[in-house]
Formats: C-alpha cells, sequence, structure tokens
C-alpha cells in the first residue's frame, strides 16, 4: 500500500505538519478498515468492467488550496463511467444557458435506477435530472461542435481544464459498451420519439459511450472536486474549468440526484454533493474546502461503490464536512478552506500535487 502527501515547497509549520499527518492518518485508517471488506460485486453489465479486480482501492483527497492526500491505488486508471455527467450538464449549460437547457432537462430525482424508463412520458417532455441515463444522453446531445469530432475534442478539453492532464478514452470500453448498450439505444430512441432529443441518435450515442469510456483515476476525481470546491477554478493549475455561476447547478443535482435511487440516504448520512460510476468510482465535493475522490470496483445493488460510501461517510465524520455541519459552522468563510470545519473537529491543511504532469511548484514528500 501507497501512503502519500505532497507538500509545497516553500515554509510548512508544525501544525500545519500535524494537520497534514492527521489527514493521512485518517485516509489511511479508513484504507485499512475497509480494505478487507468484500460486500459486492463488480459491474459486468458491460462486459470489459467484469475483468477490473475487485481489491482495487484508492482515497485522495484535494483541497481548495491546491493540496493532495493519497493512499492506496490512488493512480490507477479506470473508466469514468456516469461520474462524467455532471461535468458535461456543466458544458452543455456553458454552451446554450441556464434557461435553455432547463427546457431540455429538469432537475428533480427519480427514486428509480440510473438506468430508468419507466418516466420517460410526461407531460414536461424532458428528462428528469442530467444524472440518470436518459438526461446524460440529451445533455451530450446538445453539446456544441461542427462535427463528432469536434465534439469529442470539446468533451476531451473540457476533462483537461478539470484534472490538469490529457484525458483519453478507453477503446475497449467503448465499443464494449457501444455493443452492449441496448437498453441506452432504447431509451434514447424513446426520447426522440417524444421530442426529448434531436438530431442524430447513433452519433450522440456514441459521443456518450466515449464520454463514459474516459480514464481517470481516483486522484483525477479528487481534482475534479476540488475544482467545483474552488469555484470552478482548478487549485492546481490555476486555469477555470467553468464559469463559477454554473458551479451552483452542477453542485445542486449532484446533491439531489448523484447517487440516484439513494440519492435520499446519502444526504442524510454523508451530506455532500457526489456522483458514483458503476467502474467503481465515487468523486464528492465539500464546497469552498475539498475534494474526495474514491476507487473501488464492488458495487452495491443500486451501482454504487460499496468501500466508497463507507469512506465518504468516514471523512465526513473525521472532518465535520456533512454540508449542513459547515452551514451551521459559526467560523467565518475565508479563502482558507480549512476555517469553515466546526473548531472540535481539525480540518483540511495545506499540501499540493499535480496530476499527470508534475508541477514546478510542487515538490513530493512520502510518508510511509
Amino acid at each position: 500500500m501507497s501512503l502519500q502527501v505532497n507538500v509545497s515547497a516553500g515554509a510548512v509549520s508544525v501544525r500545519q505538519s500535524a494537520e497534514q499527518l492527521r489527514i493521512l492518518s485518517v485516509l489511511n485508517d479508513l484504507h485499512l478498515k475497509y480494505k478487507p471488506l468484500t460486500d459486492g460485486k463488480v459491474a459486468d453489465y458491460i462486459p470489459q468492467l467484469a475483468k477490473v479486480s475487485p481489491d482495487l482501492f484508492g482515497i485522495c483527497i484535494a483541497t481548495a488550496d491546491g493540496q493532495v492526500f493519497e493512499v492506496g491505488d490512488y493512480d490507477y486508471l479506470f473508466t469514468i463511467q456516469s461520474i462524467s455527467k455532471p461535468f458535461v450538464y456543466g458544458l452543455a449549460l456553458e454552451d446554450h444557458g441556464r434557461e435553455y437547457v432547463r427546457t431540455r432537462v429538469g432537475v428533480e430525482p427519480t427514486g428509480d435506477a440510473f438506468n430508468s424508463i419507466i418516466k420517460l412520458d410526461e407531460r414536461s417532455k424532458r428528462p428528469h435530472n442530467p444524472l440518470v441515463n436518459a438526461g446524460a444522453i440529451a445533455m451530450t446531445s446538445i453539446i456544441k461542435g461542427t462535427d463528432p469530432t469536434d465534439k469529442l475534442n470539446r468533451i476531451l478539453d473540457l476533462f483537461q481544464r478539470y484534472t490538469g492532464h490529457g484525458i483519453l478514452a478507453d477503446m475497449s470500453v467503448f465499443m464494449s459498451e457501444r455493443t452492449t448498450g441496448h437498453r441506452n439505444r432504447a431509451i434514447a430512441h424513446l426520447m426522440l420519439n417524444f421530442g426529448m432529443i434531436d438530431g442524430n441518435v447513433d452519433e450522440a450515442l456514441d459521443l456518450y459511450f466515449q464520454q463514459c469510456s474516459l480514464m481517470v483515476s481516483c486522484r483525477d476525481l479528487a481534482v475534479m472536486g476540488a475544482t467545483l470546491a474552488n469555484h470552478g477554478v482548478n487549485p492546481l493549475t490555476g486555469k477555470r474549468a467553468i464559469p463559477a455561476e454554473y458551479v451552483r447547478d452542477i453542485l445542486s443535482v449532484m446533491f439531489t440526484c448523484g447517487l440516484y435511487d439513494y440519492a435520499g440516504e446519502w444526504a442524510y448520512r454523508i451530506g455532500l454533493p457526489a456522483k458514483s460510476g458503476v467502474g467503481g468510482g465515487m468523486l464528492a465535493v465539500v464546497p469552498g474546502r475539498f475534494g474526495i475522490g474514491v476507487f473501488s470496483p464492488p458495487l452495491d445493488e443500486r451501482g454504487n461503490s460499496v468501500r466508497a460510501i463507507k469512506v465518504c461517510e468516514g471523512i465526513t465524520e473525521a472532518f465535520g464536512a456533512h454540508i449542513f455541519d459547515v452551514a451551521f459552522c459559526s467560523s467565518p468563510i475565508g479563502t482558507n478552506p480549512l476555517r469553515e470545519a466546526p473548531p472540535e473537529r481539525p480540518a483540511l491543511a495545506s499540501d499540493t500535487r499535480n496530476g499527470h504532469t508534475p508541477s514546478p511548484q510542487l515538490e513530493p514528500h512520502r510518508t510511509a
């Protein structure tokens, strides 16, 4: 098992060092606690996903001021799957604006599974939200571009802004999804029938399958979460990934719809905007403070990573990260994301790490 903290080359105080060690200790304890957990099953409805080892397990936290803490298989690449949905929703907002996008997709949780088709035929003539498959396909179908290649390149550029490095699709997973994605094809054609999407259905589906096949690590997910926590600016590169005005839209639908028919229980127990994927990834955001990335392939019956739910609950408890813990905190909200945690619960401190492309400002430091 690998345990790592990357610290800025600048001066580090004793207090910061103690906080860094505490954060690493919490992540290490959670990793050791849930590594033996064997509940859940690796997704097999996409044949390529069934080949992933159920023993893989990584945890990462990235703070809004560019600090990263990681443990386990934090750099293992896996396909992003449904975690791509809120980010492509954000791109649709950029392309068309909030009012138009609201005519194409709602923001109501369904209470149904992510691939449900039973609520498509509605008076509103739009999918319930952008995080179920129907809504995500609708959002992908309206991404601007001169042709399918241009649209794909815009999506790749989007995720490069969020992760801070180039990103590629796993073509074997893409072809596997394309070959076996009959349910998504049915959903798309039903939406075409109901007037929920326009244009070439096959092109929209191919782009959606490619979007879900993009390869990320749990470190990437944490940095993407930290970018949302930092009002849309990637804390490692300093570059804006999305206009700040749309960050609230993304976080709102993640909070109410990100975990499908587990969303209410998640909001009650963990209380964070989040998104899961059947590839085993989980991304969660503590606004103004930090992003969480977890990777563990075995899923529960709702399609959420079993270990990831446990880890996020543990992090929430350890750092007072539930959104309503933060909301009722008496400390003033400042530029330092650490100050938002309740005072009796030590919060995240400073540390930095880049993704796959090393940053000249960072100097790694390892702790065994």
